[in-house]
């Protein structure tokens, strides 16, 4: 049995949660709270850096959502979230690879201002937004007038990107300036594992609560 140790409203969980569903693996899930779970004695035992997510599988255990997704198709290939071509493997990882190293750090000053944990200088939303837009125009000219990213089936660079997807409009991002992605994203929507894995508005003014306590707290 797979156990997948993971916090529903971290994209980083949600990419190997969709997997999991996507591949249709049974699963048992431990929600680790951040508040202080991930330091505790027998989850450092399974991942040092006290990071989620984790994935355990017979006694085997993986960390880092990346190497998480690589393992399941490896073990698990009946239902492939592989690409099948070339162009379609590096497509794949390059998608992979801007989601992670450009699209996350430019809209963490969105994020920070989305959730009301304060307001970075006007210069810094706007320099956020257009490094945004730089990753959503890469997205939109791999996507091209295919269904998925890689082609007409859905692959990882599809899970990857897309559980950021549905946060654009929020984040200040206008999808109806990116009408193949905003079609892509109601197709990723329409899925039982988008559903399934998109936090509710109570989930995150919870979040939010939780987050401006200790916040507060700190900052005494």
């Amino acid at each position: 049995m797979l156990t997948f140790y993971h916090t529903p409203l971290s994209v980083n969980s949600r990419r190997v949660w969709v997997a999991l569903l996507e591949k249709d693996l049974p699963f048992e899930a431990h929600v680790v709270d951040l508040g202080g779970d991930q330091f505790q004695p027998d989850f450092l035992a399974l991942n040092p850096f006290h990071h989620i997510p984790v994935l355990v599988d017979n006694g085997f255990t993986v960390i880092e959502s990346f190497a998480i997704l690589d393992y399941l198709e490896a073990k698990f290939p009946d239902i492939s979230l592989s690409a099948m071509t070339a162009e379609g493997v590096a497509t794949l990882r390059m998608v992979e690879m801007v989601t992670v190293n450009e699209l996350v750090p430019a809209v963490n000053p969105l994020i920070k201002k989305m959730m009301g944990f304060g307001q970075d200088p006007a210069e810094v939303i706007d320099e956020a937004k257009q490094k945004a837009g730089v990753v959503l125009t890469f997205y939109a000219d791999k996507l091209g007038d295919r269904p998925y990213l890689c082609g007409d089936q859905l692959t990882l660079a599809d899970v990857v990107a897309g559980t950021f997807a549905p946060w654009f409009e929020s984040l200040g991002l206008p999808m109806a300036d990116y009408p193949s992605l905003q079609a892509w994203t109601e197709r990723l929507m329409a899925r039982p594992a988008w559903q399934t894995t998109q936090p509710t508005a109570e989930d995150l003014a919870a979040f939010r609560d939780r987050m401006k306590a200790r916040m507060a707290a700190q900052g005494q």
